[in-house]
């Protein structure tokens, strides 16, 4: 066969599934359904071995990436930091213990531990008791100095400051600052049980039973106040709860980080038989200062999949900001130049591309769907690539994709990280195709009827699991 009649059915075969200026037409029913204008999106999917992309729709426009912009973040941290990078947490005094009392200040020393949880804190104090210290005489003093960070209102993004997700980053970062609490029926009313220790917190529990069934938005119809309680604080819940919801829980972060972790240590040191006298206080760890013991975290790469399956904001904050501690204390400006700097290491330079915080929990956050696929080409090539795919929520089966595409074809076939916030809806990671090819998808919307896009983005991703590779059939069959 002739070359001219092999590059035609190379041009007829791609023509059946290339397009490079359109999306495909499933896509643009569900759009049009949702009434979202193709104008309002980008799209850009790309074999990981090929040189160009199969659709590329507004792939250079600047776009909202909500969470997605996690992506970022985590593929620059496991390869700057390595997948095995770990944060310690130590506990330090000035004097030594005499008798089992420590007669000076107790420091709790951060260094930015995205996950550091009641677990972990239990098992640092039951490390001094251990060491034969029962009672602590003078102060417990947090030092979060690793960080360097402007106060942040929680309720400034949304005007819902109890909201876990609204909660900043810290360099001591204690239980995501957050509350566990079970609401469930008994006897025609709601019952709250605080399941988080949490010594001087009060609950006032003024729910009364809902009609109707047990919506999507059940957490709406609660209302939480935090308001003062003699040496404490009272938590009143009220609005209703429906007796359908059944057994649900729920995570709320109504205390400012001392006040948290000051009814929380209280409760652990006290249930390990331990007293203490003082206050807990913000401070900086003394010269002179000894170490008594620390928790180190799990790796790096155990966060980057906690952060990217279940879309944590907050963890992604303390990694992002990491970066920035390559001479501490961190900023967020000096993380920001740290991955810009590796971006451009990488042959990556993305004039569009604004970062705030990290996480995508942003207004300002910025980046086009053509830099999100060549970010995610170039992972593809990386040594980190087997930590970052796994840590992609997989659809049909966990993460934030679970209960999406079940019993299709996509299902188990991609790993694909979202984002949501009013006004945008996003998608990006990798996905097979019916012969087992391996595509780069990226699907932003930003448009105010967007939480009604994720019909498009399913539509594109069953498009890809469907697809055949015509043109190389094509190609075989001109040999």
């Amino acid at each position: 066969m002739r070359l001219p009649q092999i590059a035609g059915l190379l041009l007829a075969g791609l023509s059946l599934f290339a397009r490079a200026d359109g999306l495909p037409p499933e896509v643009l029913a569900a759009l049009k359904n949702a009434q979202i204008p193709a104008a309002s999106v980008a799209v850009v999917v790309q074999p990981v071995d090929a040189p160009a992309p199969l659709v590329a729709h507004n792939a250079a426009r600047p776009m909202n990436p909500a969470s997605v912009m996690k992506l970022l973040t985590t593929y620059a941290a496991l390869d700057l930091l390595g997948p095995a990078w770990t944060w310690k947490t130590g506990a330090w005094s000035e004097t030594p213990a005499v008798d089992g009392v420590l007669n000076g200040n107790l420091y709790l020393k951060g260094s930015g531990d995205p996950r550091f949880a009641i677990e972990h804190l239990a098992a640092l104090l039951r490390q001094l008791r251990v060491r034969g210290i029962r009672h602590i005489a003078g102060d417990v003093v947090l030092d979060r100095s690793v960080f360097n960070l402007p106060a942040v209102a929680p309720g400034a993004f949304d005007d819902k400051p109890m909201r876990p997700y609204n909660v900043g980053p810290d360099g001591l970062l204690i239980n995501f600052r957050a509350l566990r609490f079970t609401l469930l029926p008994d006897n025609g009313k709601p019952r709250v049980l605080l399941e988080t220790p949490s010594i001087g917190l009060r609950i006032d529990n003024q729910l009364r039973n809902g009609e109707g069934g047990c919506g999507s938005n059940w957490k709406d119809q609660i209302v939480t106040r935090l308001l003062p309680d003699g040496n404490g604080q009272r938590l009143e819940f009220s609005g209703s709860y429906s007796p359908l919801c059944g057994e649900r829980s729920l995570n709320l972060a109504p205390l400012a980080a001392e006040a948290q972790v000051d009814g929380l240590l209280r409760a652990l040191w006290g249930e390990l038989g331990g007293s203490m006298a003082g206050q807990l206080r913000a401070g900086s760890l003394p010269p002179g200062a000894r170490l008594l013991t620390q928790v180190e975290s799990a790796p790096l790469a155990d966060a980057v999949r906690d952060i990217n399956k279940f879309s944590n904001n907050v963890m992604a904050r303390q990694v992002f900001l990491t970066l920035g501690n390559d001479t501490a204390p961190a900023t967020a400006e000096r993380a920001r130049q740290r991955v810009t700097d590796w971006l451009v290491g990488r042959g990556l330079r993305f004039a569009e591309l604004e970062i705030e915080n990290g996480s995508g929990l942003s207004r300002l956050e910025r980046i086009s769907a053509g830099s999100l696929n060549r970010l995610l080409l170039d992972a593809w090539k990386s040594p980190v690539m087997p930590e970052l795919v796994s840590s992609l929520p997989i659809v049909g089966i966990d993460g934030t994709m679970k209960k999406r595409l079940n019993g299709s074809e996509a299902t188990g076939r991609a790993h694909i990280k979202t984002g949501t916030l009013d006004g945008v809806k996003t998608a990006a990671g990798y996905a097979l195709d019916a012969q087992g090819r391996r595509h780069v998808v990226v699907f932003l919307i930003n448009h105010p009827r967007a939480q009604a896009g994720s019909a498009a983005i399913d539509a594109l991703l069953l498009w890809v699991a469907q697809r055949r590779a015509a043109e190389k059939a094509v190609v075989l069959e001109s040999e």
